[in-house]
């Protein structure tokens, strides 16, 4: 075998060893929304959690960011002020017709029922996701940070 093939064959195998190696060591966080059957991955950093305020009777939406490889909610925004209101966010300015707030709060996961009578949503930019359409009426949800191993970002992610 000459030289220079070596070195091609030599090369190609440390490159491939290499990716290996890191996609099994390289850990990237991922949002993982699991239920009794079934867990899922979002490809997205943000998310939007919306539903119907059970008292209120309107809209509600949280929007959830990864921040230093935590998950945070970064703001919440509502029609009124009622049951279950936050009340040390900042307010942030807006003229559609929503109160908007401020929150960056570090959550390490968030526990939520999923109802029909409240139509729970999962938004990000690229899909929607109707919670209530996929599980059992009171079904639980678990959504958390997980960190992945680098190749199975290349797998099952909505």
């Amino acid at each position: 075998m000459n030289k220079n093939k070596f070195l091609k064959i030599g090369s190609t195998f440390f490159i491939v060893l290499l990716l290996f190696l890191l996609g099994f060591l390289f850990r990237v966080p991922t949002i993982q929304v699991s239920y009794p059957d079934k867990n899922f991955y979002l490809k997205e950093d943000t998310f939007e959690l919306g539903w119907i305020h059970s008292v209120e009777k309107e809209p509600w939406y949280e929007t959830y960011t990864i921040k230093d490889q935590e998950l945070y909610l970064d703001t919440t925004r509502f029609k009124t002020f009622g049951a279950g209101t936050p009340s040390d966010g900042e307010i942030i300015p807006s003229n559609d017709g929503y109160i908007h707030m401020k929150i960056n709060r570090k959550m390490e996961a968030i526990h939520l029922v999923v109802s029909d009578n409240v139509k729970t949503t999962l938004q990000t930019k690229n899909s929607t996701i109707p919670l209530y359409e996929e599980l059992k009426n009171h079904e639980a949800i678990e959504i958390k940070i997980v960190k992945l191993p680098f190749w199975q970002l290349w797998g099952e992610k909505r």
